[in-house]
């Protein structure tokens, strides 16, 4: 079942606001002239969610590389602190804000934003909490932008390859951040989680659309019935390109034979008078285009970093996909419902 609705974007206020940028001393009484020479930029992060029960980064600078030299912005919060976000807060359309409306010359630029590493567990930096359990967290890629960027010996970087563009309007941008493809468990001898730096895409959010809806209990149920014991980390969608046939939907694998997902999320549940009555999921930020989507209660058997058999492995299968293609428009909801078809 599905619809389309047209509705603004609003980018959440999040945890973050930035710290650096330019301070203006001019009189506050007089209004600003706008100039022609700058826009404004905004940054923020989100998350197609992980495995976990938090992912925590510790953000430290974002680093705009331009021709002609580069800029920076220091998101430490007011003590000198690398500014925290818990990843998994921050699903859908939900955006933590590290730069917001700094005045920036127009222009193509490169982005780097630095984080905190840790291999050693500390919640007070970044790291993966599951369970109880609580691991360091890093990213294998580090030095400059420009000849600027965190060269701290615990900084790691994280490079965007995608070009912001500066027009005269306001410019606003999401990382989002696909932990299901790029987050990779302790594995050898690390005692620490690991963040490809290939796991995060810079979006602009005027050329996008979302996808939400929810999933029914008695979806849940057949699915549950094929494979007891799932846990709620387990319960998923999974967003695959247009025409993608059930049979085809593999999952997150270092070389898929079939069709791998595009990105995944999160079904969480809906709670009225603290009754779970189903479970709803948002894709925030899809490019325009047509798409297959795909319902899974075993995501939790997903490892991106294991070769498996496929869709027709019971160790990982999608239970229901789209009964056709899902339309994106930029600006708009697209909504579809995961039901169980009429008899």
């Amino acid at each position: 079942m599905k619809y389309t609705k047209t509705i603004p974007y609003l980018l959440l206020a999040g945890m973050l606001t930035a710290c650096g940028g330019s301070d203006s001393d001019s009189d506050s009484s007089t209004p600003d002239t706008p100039d022609p020479t700058t826009g404004t930029f905004s940054l923020g992060v989100s998350d197609n969610p992980a495995l976990a029960d938090k992912v925590n980064i510790a953000f430290k600078q974002v680093v705009l590389k331009g021709e002609d030299g580069s800029i920076s912005f220091d998101v430490s919060d007011n003590e000198g602190n690398a500014s925290q976000v818990d990843l998994l807060s921050v699903q859908g359309q939900t955006v933590a804000n590290l730069v917001t409306d700094e005045s920036v010359p127009l222009g193509e630029y490169q982005m780097c934003i630095y984080m905190e590493n840790r291999e050693v567990a500390d919640e007070t930096s970044s790291h993966v909490k599951v369970g109880e359990a609580v691991e360091g967290l890093v990213t294998n890629n580090n030095g400059s932008c420009g000849g600027i960027g965190a060269d701290d010996p615990d900084t790691g970087r994280l490079f965007l390859n995608k070009a912001v563009t500066i027009t005269a309007d306001s410019n606003r941008y999401v990382a989002e951040f696909n932990l299901a493809k790029g987050l990779q468990a302790p594995h050898g001898n690390k005692a620490y989680w690991t963040l490809k730096p290939t796991s995060v895409q810079l979006i602009n959010i005027t050329e996008v659309g979302v996808i939400s809806g929810n999933v029914h209990l008695d979806v849940l149920a057949a699915c549950e019935s094929t494979s007891p014991g799932y846990s709620d980390l387990g319960l998923a969608i999974y967003l695959y390109p247009q025409n993608t046939l059930i049979e085809a939907m593999e999952d997150f694998r270092p070389a898929a034979t079939l069709t791998a997902p595009l990105a995944a999320a999160r079904a969480n549940p809906v709670l009225e008078a603290d009754e779970i009555t189903g479970y709803s999921y948002e894709f925030g930020f899809i490019e325009a285009g047509s798409y297959q989507l795909g319902f899974t209660c075993v995501a939790d058997n997903d490892d991106p970093e294991t070769e498996q058999a496929g869709a027709t492995d019971p160790v990982f299968f999608i239970h229901q996909a789209t009964t056709g293609n899902v339309d994106v428009t930029i600006g708009a909801t697209s909504i579809y419902d995961f039901i169980l078809p009429l008899s």
